[in-house]
């Protein structure tokens, strides 16, 4: 699908971006082609290096950049890449550190030496182009059946159920979802094997599935783009993008039975699931039982993640406090972006991970 990137995300976080280090600089696969770097303004030596991270975290990165330019001295230069792409460069240590939007352990081969830190908490937002209607009621199980290509039309009385009151349209309904290994699609099918049996069953969840309708774009961006340039299509991205590329937005049905959407008080409603990362870091506040305190949870809520080798060699001390300033003042910036702060409970955690990096 042809797709116009106009909405696209800036290519750098600063006006003017520095010439990448020389260890960032090699030839990189294609799906590890954007990168991002970190260095020190009045040093040429290498300071920190950020070369694979994701567009999940992107928006929230580069609202970072000039307050850690003037706070510690590191200017960010900042592409974003898919999960999968991070997770690679880590593992083989070609980066300083990368990052993803499902743990490590979603990943084969992955890095067994990192330090796996959630740093950024969010949504995903299932987005689609009907002019008119922007905030259309949907399940997760009529979700799952648009995704596995069984509803195909915009009004399915499956859908015209849940929309009473609207004038849907009888167009056919064009599935997008990633092409890359993607944290995102994690999140989002994770979901959809929450609600749908048939889903889990057939078609599972993970970073990259054998998906059973639709068609393919690279990154977030790409599926917005797509998206935003096919009447009817359908698709899910970090919810950020939704909000910039002015999208509609479903208005997700969560297990209290209310219909929630993805904004500050649904995301920290189903950051209440888990508080407390696992010992490898991870964590999952996909869709939240029914009770009173979940009751405004949005149901596809993740954090994301940024992977460090433990050894960090003569940049860890930069590193460490590039990732101290990050989930602590550096949540701050996050709110305007639809990004929320971390709960006390997981710095607390992120503290300690973050003292296991040594050079």
């Amino acid at each position: 699908m042809a797709a116009s990137r106009a909405s696209e995300l800036p290519t750098s976080a600063s006006p003017t971006a520095s010439k990448p280090l020389a260890h960032a600089s090699r030839t990189p696969e294609p799906r590890r082609r954007n990168s991002a770097t970190a260095r020190s303004a009045a040093a040429t030596r290498r300071s920190a290096a950020v070369p694979a991270t994701t567009p999940f975290v992107a928006p929230l990165v580069l609202k970072w950049a000039g307050p850690v330019q003037q706070a510690l001295r590191f200017q960010l230069n900042y592409n974003p890449v898919g999960s999968g792409g991070g997770v690679s460069a880590i593992t083989n240590k070609q980066v300083d550190f990368g990052a993803s939007d499902a743990p490590l352990s979603q990943f084969s081969p992955t890095c067994t030496t990192c330090v796996q830190i959630p740093w950024a908490l969010a949504a995903t937002g299932v987005i689609y182009n009907l002019p008119g209607d922007q905030h259309l009621h949907m399940t997760g199980s009529v979700l799952a059946q648009i995704f596995m290509g069984k509803i195909t039309k915009w009004n399915d009385p499956a859908i015209k159920k849940l929309n009473k009151g609207h004038n849907l349209p009888s167009s056919s309904i064009t599935v997008v979802h990633r092409s890359d290994s993607s944290g995102t699609s994690f999140n989002f099918t994770d979901y959809l094997s929450h609600v749908s049996h048939a889903w889990k069953t057939e078609v599972g969840t993970g970073t990259a599935v054998n998906w059973p309708a639709g068609e393919g774009e690279k990154g977030s961006s790409g599926v917005a783009a797509a998206v935003n340039s096919t009447n009817g299509a359908i698709g899910y991205v970090d919810v950020y993008y939704a909000v910039h590329n002015h999208l509609g937005l479903m208005v997700m049905k969560n297990r209290s039975g209310k219909f929630v959407q993805p904004r500050a008080k649904g995301i920290l409603a189903a950051a209440l699931l888990d508080t407390h990362p696992a010992k490898d870091g991870s964590l999952s506040i996909v869709n939240p039982p029914k009770s009173k305190k979940y009751r405004n949870a949005y149901p596809i809520c993740t954090y994301t993640y940024v992977d460090v080798q433990k050894s960090s060699g003569g940049n860890a001390a930069n590193i460490k406090k590039l990732l101290n300033w990050a989930i602590t003042k550096g949540q701050s910036y996050g709110p305007a972006l639809i990004f929320e702060p971390l709960p006390k409970g997981v710095v607390a955690f992120d503290n300690k991970q973050i003292k296991k990096i040594h050079s």
